[in-house]
This record gives C-alpha cells, structure tokens and sequence, in this order.
C-alpha cells in the first residue's frame, strides 16, 4: 500500500460500516427454489442448444436445466462439474450476458434470456452446501504431475488429474488458493468467502497437496519440476502490469488496478480501506470495471473510467458497463494519459484510424487523488527455454509447450481469452492431454 494513507484526498472510512457492507452484497442473490422452478421452465430444451455451444467449457445447458425443472438440483450439478469442476464460481463471474444467455433461444426471441447463470448458481451451491463431491478418484497410477499456479486452469486441470489416479502436487506462489478468483474478482461477485471454500470442496477429491510460497523461477524451477515429476502444467496467471508511459506514474496515488481489487478482497475491514475522493481508472476491460465501481461502493465522490478507444472496442461487456453507470461511474472514451500531476491527471483525446490510436494533441484535466491502472497485464518472468508467442508461453493443442512433458493453459498462455471459464477449459482438456500422455 505505500504510504498512500499520508497522501491528500485519499483516506478511508468514506462511509458508515452499514452503508459499505449493503454495498458489498451479493450482486446476483441465490434463487430460493420456487424461483429456480419457475426460470428453468422458462427453457424451450432445444435440441442442438446454442447456448451450449457459447459455452467455452460446452456444459449441457438444456439437461442442467431440465434436472433443476424435475426437482434434482444434485443432479444438474453433476452435469455441471462434469464439464466445470470450478461451475459455482463461473455461475457467478461468468459474463453470461455475452456467452450462454446471448445465445439463449429467449433472448433472441423477446430479449429476456433464461438466467442460466443463476439456475446453474442454484444447482452448484445445493451439492457444496451439503458438502458432498460427485466423483470418485480412480486407482492410484503412481505418476507425478506438479502444476504451477492455484488458479482456474492449475485447479482445473489438478481436480481431472487426480480424479485419474494420478499424484498431484500444486505450487503457488500466493499464501492462498484460488488465483485471480481469490484475488481478482470484485468483492461483490463472490461473496462470504466463497472462493476459498469452492478449493476446499474441490480439493475433496483427494491426491491432491497445494504447497504455498513456491514462485517459479526463484523457489522453484521449471527444470526441477520436470526432472522429478512425470509431467508439468504451467498456470502462472499474468503477474505483470504494464506501464502508463505517462509522465508522474510513479506518484504516490498511483497504483496498479489488480493490487487495489486483491487488497479488497483480502481486508477483514472494508471501512479501514483507503481510497481517493477522485479516482480515475485508466483501461477498459473487466478489471477497469471491478476497480472503478468497488471505489464507488467504498464512498469515492467522483470515479471516472478513461479508455483509449471507443466504446465499442471496449473489453468490458455492455452489463459490466451499465453496472458501472448506475453505480454513478463515468465512462469517458477516446482519452489516454499524458501526465500525472498534484491531485489531477491530464488526458489527451485520441483517434482511431486503422486500428491504431493516435493522440489528437487536444488535453484535459481531470480531479485526481487516486488513479488506478487496469491497462492490461503481462506474462512475468518466463522460464528459461520456454518459446512464447505475443509475450505468452507458446502452445499448441491442448496446451503442449515448446518442452517435452510440459504443459500451459489459462491467461499465461497463447490463444483463448482472459475468462475464467476459458482457463478452466484449458486446464480440464490439457489435463486429459497428459493423462493419454503418460498411459500412452
């Protein structure tokens, strides 16, 4: 945190305890089950279902829904975990809106999708709230697989692995499981813990041990892994932030977006969290969003958002955007930072032509305490002898690296997008990957 406490116009304790936790409560509340009854018959079942294949983890939709429908929620959790060991958590930071729900039959028809991220929601936390695990590890195999990174992809792919028999040991960096879920999410998305326990349910499968304080490339090393393990999967996240390339970026007041929302998350009191009676957030995606409206929700008289580009280019989905407004965040578009100065910022007005972004030489001068950079982040410190393609570890397939016997997946390898459900994917089919590898 710096000394930011010592900086003027940042402080904490905006708002009354009261006020913030009512503001921090769940965005999307469970349905009781008369409503999940009543959303699940609101689906038409259809055969060959586009939502499914909007899904990146392909999760039989209709057949969820339709277990949920006939009164068995176990069921339809099942069929979820089957697909995504991690559904309870994709139920609630899954962007739906631009996935299964765009796609859903009813949207198309009358604009109002099925609400498959809560009927899956439902059926996820009825089996984890009785605490029960749907599957059943096979026969020891007496093979070794160390993953690197308890995120989505990491535990994705350690549940498969060990459901197969085989021996997996985790290695993470941070004091706790969980990867950008535990960390990354706004406060709001995941509440009462729930990230933590979704890793302890999981890791009810058995053979599977998380040993913590273990980075890559200083406590651990990419060659160690492989030469006492039959095989590696490499899910280290993007831990780099890029750089403003603006002037006074290293002024106090300034920080990285992704430390702001983990320091969030991992506070047991949100009134001692300080944040800036100005806030402006540079960037345009997820992150950008979570920031932005968490400093609101803290008590930030003014918050602004400044993204390069145009609104249509914008990585947030058109949901996250309009949360953002009703909280009472401005969006401004075509701005990028030129400066930071005493208590403001300055922006310059761009243009985009052929794709590029090119300054209009025009200014403005923004209020600014706080200034948070959710720009995009960056693969930290690759291992050694590993290619990589567009500054990500290179892979081809279901995660094959350059390297014999090692794997990648989730937000620090090539392809896919930086959703969670993509990394559970990635994790789930490298994972199969291996385990053909090492049988064949």
């Amino acid at each position: 945190m710096g000394n930011s406490q010592m900086t003027p116009g940042i402080a904490a304790g905006r708002l009354p305890a009261d006020r913030i936790a009512a503001n921090f409560d769940d965005l999307h509340p469970a349905y009781a089950p008369h409503e999940a009854a009543v959303a699940a018959d609101r689906c038409y079942f259809c055969y060959d279902a586009p939502c499914v294949t909007a899904c990146p983890t392909s999760i039989d939709i209709p057949m969820f829904i339709r277990q949920i429908q006939t009164g068995h929620p176990e069921a339809a959790a099942k069929t979820i975990f089957d697909q995504n060991i991690l559904g309870g958590m994709c139920a609630r930071v899954c962007p739906t809106e631009t996935l299964c729900e765009e796609a859903c039959v009813r949207e198309t028809a009358e604009g109002k999708p099925v609400e498959i991220g809560r009927l899956q929601r439902y059926a996820t936390d009825t089996v984890m709230a009785a605490g029960t695990h749907p599957f059943r590890r096979a026969a020891p195999t007496g093979k070794r697989v160390a993953v690197v990174g308890a995120g989505p992809a990491g535990l994705s792919c350690a549940h498969r692995l060990a459901m197969l028999g085989h021996d997996v040991t985790v290695y993470e960096a941070r004091p706790r499981p969980g990867g950008l879920n535990e960390y990354g999410i706004a406060a709001y998305k995941a509440t009462g813990g729930f990230a933590a326990a979704e890793v302890d349910w999981l890791l009810q499968i058995g053979g599977i041990s998380i040993d913590y304080g273990k980075r890559l490339g200083s406590d651990i090393t990419l060659d160690g892994l492989v030469s006492s393990h039959d095989a590696v999967f490499l899910s280290v996240g993007l831990a780099g932030v890029n750089a403003l390339g603006a002037d006074g970026e290293d002024r106090e007041g300034v920080r990285d977006a992704v430390d702001f929302i983990a320091e969030l998350r991992q506070a047991s009191d949100l009134t001692a969290l300080p944040v800036g009676r100005n806030v402006v957030v540079i960037g345009g995606g997820m992150t950008a969003i979570d920031a932005a409206v968490q400093s609101r929700l803290l008590g930030a008289e003014s918050v602004t958002v400044a993204y390069r580009r145009g609104q249509e280019s914008m990585g947030a989905s058109s949901f996250e955007q309009d949360l953002a407004a009703q909280k009472g965040v401005r969006l401004m578009f075509n701005l990028r930072p030129v400066a930071v100065h005493e208590g403001e910022i300055e922006l310059e007005y761009t243009r985009v032509a052929e794709g590029r972004v090119t300054g209009t030489g025009e200014t403005i001068r923004l209020p600014a305490d706080q200034v948070f950079k959710a720009i995009g982040q960056k693969l930290d410190g690759a291992p050694e002898g590993i290619a990589l393609e567009g500054g990500k570890i290179a892979v081809t397939g279901a995660g094959r690296t350059s390297v014999k016997g090692v794997w990648a997946g989730g937000d620090c390898a090539s392809g896919g997008d930086d959703l969670t459900v993509t990394a559970v994917a990635e994790g789930r089919d490298a994972a199969m990957d291996i385990h053909a590898s090492l049988a064949g």
